[in-house]
């Protein structure tokens, strides 16, 4: 703690998906030069404002991030409004002398943040730093110059780039801010629902960046050994379930990539080598996600492939209903957003086969399933839902041919043979087993297929056909 009288050096860090102190160059920087000021504004609705999950996810995380700012002598102030009105208040109310932040890549951030460097540097320090990704954007590019829209170049260029840098530790003491100017209490923002459907939600996850950190090491302990082979399989706890702590700043990218790093020099296993390189390449993934997001924002609302303007969709209310409730009758989509609902999440492999589904068989244009998903992933990130809701459509960079259509029976049968993924989330089939499972007969309670697989697909294709032409 300060005295109201102390002179030294006063920053104000403004905290947004960057909840963590381990690792968190803006308040590593301001912790080193003084004091020290926490902040989060709620700023007003803006284009892809936070879903539903993600606002439940939101106030439990800022809970926790309130909690470890504290136990570091800084408490956290909340604030509402414009961010440039609400900085250039308190750095006149509290005499300020800089104002530092963590980057973000999404257009509408960007164009926030270059307006609050331009407002507030006549009244003091303003600095960014890069917190949320492996590389800057800029720093990877083509012998040309040029972005890259293939990924796995890309990943050989963050490769040949080098280690990311060292992850910074977590400030042990915050100096803090006295006396504290007035602020709102957590619950005034209104984030969690009216209604309490979160409960799945809490069953599933733990959030904050110690819940962060404690899954990364069970996952280097556990199942990294064996994600290559078992990362397809839903019904198999084979995946991180990292990505909603990478998505709120919980943890860096960097602790990540170090830790598995360390993970792979401490153990001399030619199988754990390959599958730690396996699980890194999903980070590298992440950054292509933004890399085309900074370099390409017009695709966070339209198509990479041009071409692709051109494509007719379906007005397909009725369809697109049944999905988002899962009840098309294919019990892998359908299990897949029954999960999504309960948990706000979903597993990737069954995430690329509904977005197949409704893309394709169903002809709905993928900004409906992108919007839904936005609104109940509680790892919504508007990066990445871009990336691969554009890479299943075949519109986006590094594309899935037009051609490749997910037929979910094939792929229920591939990655859940027991059935057990499709007994967790379909009741109605739990009679079931064998084939029947997976392309069930006439049965009570669970609904017929929406459509004929066959003939949705070749709609699609000649769709496609069409636009091409």
């Amino acid at each position: 703690m300060t005295s109201p009288t102390d002179t030294t050096p006063l920053t104000i860090v403004w905290f947004r998906r960057d909840l963590r102190v381990a690792d968190n160059p803006a308040l590593y920087a301001a912790a080193e030069r003084g004091r020290v000021l926490p902040l989060f504004i709620d700023e007003p609705p803006a284009a892809w404002a936070p879903g539903a999950a993600s606002r439940y996810w939101l106030h439990q995380s800022l809970t926790a991030h309130a909690r470890e700012l504290a136990e570091r002598g800084a408490a956290l102030l909340i604030r509402r409004g414009d961010p440039v009105e609400v900085l250039a208040e308190l750095v006149q109310a509290c005499g300020a002398d800089a104002v530092y932040w963590n980057r973000r890549y999404e257009p509408a951030a960007i164009d926030r943040d270059t307006r609050v460097k331009e407002c507030l540097g006549a009244l003091c320090e303003v600095r960014s730093f890069q917190g949320h990704v492996l590389f800057e954007p800029t720093r990877i590019a083509t012998a040309g110059g040029t972005p890259y829209r293939v990924f796995t170049p890309f990943h050989k260029a963050c490769l040949a780039h080098g280690e990311p840098a060292p992850p910074l530790p977590a400030p042990q003491r915050l100096r803090a801010v006295l006396p504290r100017p007035d602020g709102l209490a957590l619950d005034a923002l209104g984030l969690e629902p009216r209604i309490d459907w979160a409960d799945g939600i809490r069953e599933t996850w733990q959030f904050g960046e110690r819940a962060a950190h404690e899954r990364l090491e069970a996952f280097i302990d556990g199942a990294l050994v064996d994600y290559p082979g078992q990362r397809d399989f839903p019904g198999i706890a084979g995946v991180s379930g990292l990505s909603p702590h990478l998505c709120f700043g919980e943890i860096s990218a960097r602790s990540v990539w170090h830790e598995v790093r360390a993970a792979q020099a401490a153990v001399d296993r030619g199988l754990f080598d390959r599958a730690a390189h396996a699980w890194l390449r999903q980070l590298t993934w992440r950054e292509f996600a933004y890399h085309l997001m900074y370099h390409y924002p017009r695709t966070v609302d339209e198509p990479l492939r041009e071409e692709f303007d051109a494509m007719a969709w379906l007005d397909d209310e009725e369809g697109l209903a049944a999905w988002t409730r899962g009840a098309t009758g294919f019990p892998l989509v359908d299990a897949g957003m029954r999960e999504l609902w309960r948990t706000g999440s979903m597993h990737n492999r069954v995430r690329m086969v509904v977005a197949s589904f409704l893309t394709k068989h169903l002809g709905v244009h993928w900004l409906a399933g992108a919007r839904w998903f936005w609104d109940t992933l509680v790892d919504a990130d508007l990066a990445n839902n871009t990336l691969g809701w554009q890479w299943v459509a075949g519109c986006g960079a590094d594309a899935a041919p037009y051609f490749r259509i997910f037929n979910p029976y094939s792929q229920s049968r591939k990655f859940d043979a027991d059935g057990d993924y499709l007994r967790r989330w379909l009741p109605e089939l739990e009679g079931l087993d064998g084939a029947a499972i997976h392309e069930p007969p006439p049965t009570p309670g669970y609904p017929a297929p929406i459509v004929d697989l066959k003939a949705a697909r070749e709609a699609a294709l000649a769709r496609y056909a069409e636009m091409r032409r």
